[in-house]
């Protein structure tokens, strides 16, 4: 089975359409106003109509009011909403989407792998779990953690779909394919000239990389 990849915190129209181009599975707006990927629902409406059928959508909140993450929902269509903050499952399955949940491995409570597996498990309605590395900020860090913290959700029968993020890049995302071998890999910061600004040849390389790790 191949890795699918989400490339996550586009702002232009012509990086929507060099993602598409290298092959991404999935694209990701940002929807976190703290974040220099962020934009409005405007703007992202503009971006969805420039993805073509068969690629997804994903809207990414921090600890959202409900009141925008509806009005996204209205404006954008997203194809699954991506809760990157300290939602409950409660208010992450409020809107009748599918969702995936991010963890923030290495933040107080997710130290270890155990401590790590009951946090996702309470998310079990989630379609997907990302594990993304601890920073003051939400994401986008560029920073990568430990994998080994993953071993227990890993080795859980009731996992859901494995989203691993965190210090992704060409040179990276093969290892962390070998060692931790998860559904999807989502990437920021390691395909961009600066934030919110992606380079084409590094989105090539990151999607080289990965199908090379998965040929191997």
């Amino acid at each position: 089975m191949r890795t699918r990849v989400k490339i996550c915190g586009l702002t232009r129209p012509e990086d929507v359409a060099a993602a598409v181009e290298a092959g991404a599975d999935a694209v990701g707006l940002v929807f976190y106003p703290d974040s220099s990927r962020y934009v409005t629902p405007e703007q992202a409406a503009v971006l969805r109509r420039a993805v073509p059928a068969f690629v997804s959508v994903v809207s990414l909140f921090v600890n959202a009011p409900a009141s925008i993450v509806h009005q996204v929902i209205d404006q954008v269509q997203p194809d699954l909403l991506q809760f990157h903050g300290d939602e409950t499952p409660e208010q992450c399955e409020q809107y009748g989407r599918r969702y995936m949940k991010a963890f923030r491995i290495g933040a107080p409570g997710l130290q270890t792998s155990q401590q790590v597996l009951g946090a996702c498990q309470v998310y079990h309605g989630a379609s997907a779990w990302l594990f993304d590395s601890y920073s003051a900020g939400y994401g986008g860090s560029g920073r990568s953690f430990d994998l080994s913290l993953l071993d227990a959700v890993r080795a859980s029968c009731d996992a859901r779909a494995m989203v691993l993020a965190g210090g992704l890049n060409a040179d990276t995302v093969g290892a962390a394919l070998r060692q931790v071998q998860p559904f999807a890999v989502d990437v920021s910061s390691g395909v961009e000239l600066s934030g919110g600004v992606k380079s084409r040849e590094k989105m090539r390389e990151f999607m080289m990389a990965v199908a090379q790790a998965g040929e191997e």
